[in-house]
C-alpha cells in the first residue's frame, strides 16, 4: 500500500496521529469510523501508550470489536494499557458538579437533571460540552497518554468541537467561562488534539469529506490531522488482461475455455469487468480527494477486506494497515 501515498514519511512524522493527546475520529455512517477508532486505539496501546477510547454515541459497537462486553461511562479495562468507556451526558453532569462545583451528588440527580434537559434543549452547546468537556478533562488531568474518540457523524461533530467557543462568547464572566477557556486551550492546540475523518472512495463520502474540512476549518479551533479512505479497491488486472478478458469472449477461445471449466464462463468475465470498473470508478474520487484537500493533511489507506473478519481479529488487522501507513 505503501506506493499510494501522496505525503513524504517526513510529512507523516511531523503530523502523526499518535504524536497527539486526544482524536475525534468522525465521517459519514457507514464509512468504517468505528473501524478506524479501534484500530488506532489498539495500534497506540501496542505502542506502550496508556490509551482510552470514547464512544460518544453509544451503540455498543466498540464493545463489540473489543469482545470486551459493555463499555460503562465508569470504563473497562480491555488491556492493561487500553480501557473504554461510552458517553453519557447524565453521568457527565454529576461527574463535573461534583468535580467542579463541589456539590455532592448521590443516586440519579432528579431535579438537576431536568433543569439540565431543560437548559440544554434552550441553550445550543450545553450538551455538547458536557461530552467534550469529559474528553478535554482527562487530557487536561494526563490520565491517558491519547484518547481517542469514536465521535459523533459528519453532520454533528462540527457542534460538539464548536460548543467550547460558542459557549465562551456567550458567557463572559463566571465558572463555565473559565471553564470553557482551558477545554478551548486544548482543543486549539495542534500539537495535542486534532481530527480525523473517514471516507471510502465514493462520490457523497468525499464530498462530505470535502465539506466537513471546510466547516472544521472555518466553524473550529481544531486541526484536521488525517483523512483515512477505508476499502480501497485493489488494481486487480492491467490493461493488458483486460484485453485479453475481451479477447477470450469471442469464438474459438470462449468454446475451448468453456470445455476447460465445464461450464458458461460470462460470469467470470462480467465479474472481471465489474472489478475493474468499480476500481476506476472509485480512482476518480479518490483523485478528486487528494487534488481538493489541504496537500498537507495526510491521506491514509485502508484496503478493501474480502473476507470480512469482525470483533477483535479485525481490529488487529486495521491496526496493522494503520501502522504500515503511518510508517511505524
Amino acid at each position: 500500500m505503501h506506493q499510494l501515498k501522496t505525503v513524504t514519511e517526513v510529512d507523516i512524522k511531523m503530523q502523526n496521529i499518535l504524536d497527539k493527546k486526544l482524536i475525534f475520529v468522525t465521517g459519514k455512517g457507514g464509512v468504517g469510523k468505528t473501524t478506524v477508532a479501534t484500530g488506532l486505539a489498539w495500534l497506540a496501546q501496542s505502542l506502550g501508550k496508556k490509551t482510552l477510547i470514547c464512544e460518544v454515541e453509544p451503540k455498543g459497537d466498540v464493545a463489540n470489536s473489543f469482545e470486551c462486553g459493555s463499555t460503562p461511562f465508569s470504563k473497562r479495562e480491555v488491556t492493561k494499557q487500553l480501557e473504554a468507556m461510552s458517553m453519557d451526558t447524565e453521568a457527565s453532569l454529576r461527574e463535573y458538579l461534583k468535580l467542579h462545583l463541589k456539590l455532592p451528588v448521590v443516586g440519579r440527580i432528579g431535579p438537576v437533571a431536568k433543569a439540565f434537559e431543560f437548559v440544554a434543549t434552550a441553550a445550543p452547546g450545553v450538551r455538547e460540552i458536557l461530552t467534550v468537556g469529559k474528553l478535554c478533562w482527562e487530557v487536561k488531568e494526563n490520565h491517558y497518554d491519547i484518547v481517542i474518540v469514536d465521535a459523533s457523524p459528519t453532520g454533528h461533530i462540527v457542534g460538539q468541537l464548536a460548543a467550547p467557543e460558542a459557549i465562551n462568547e456567550l458567557v463572559k464572566v463566571g465558572p463555565i467561562r473559565s471553564q470553557t477557556g482551558w477545554m478551548l486551550d486544548i482543543l486549539a492546540n495542534p500539537s495535542k488534539t486534532g481530527v480525523v475523518i473517514v471516507s471510502t472512495a465514493e462520490e457523497m463520502p468525499v464530498n462530505e469529506t470535502l465539506d466537513l474540512s471546510q466547516r472544521i476549518y472555518s466553524e473550529t479551533k481544531v486541526k484536521l490531522v488525517g483523512i483515512v479512505v477505508n476499502q480501497v479497491l485493489p488494481e486487480l488486472f492491467s490493461h493488458q488482461e483486460e484485453e485479453l478478458f475481451e479477447k477470450l469472449r469471442i469464438d474459438p477461445y470462449f468454446d475451448k475455455l468453456k470445455g476447460v471449466i465445464n461450464g458458461d464462463p460470462t460470469p467470470i468475465f462480467d465479474a472481471a469487468r465489474l472489478a475493474v470498473t468499480l476500481r476506476r470508478s472509485r480512482a476518480s474520487h479518490l483523485e478528486r480527494l487528494r487534488s481538493e484537500i489541504n496537500k498537507n493533511v495526510p491521506l491514509l489507506y485502508l484496503p478493501y477486506r474480502f473476507n470480512r473478519s469482525e470483533g477483535l481479529k479485525s481490529v488487529r488487522t486495521t491496526a496493522t494497515y494503520l501502522s504500515d501507513e503511518l510508517g511505524f
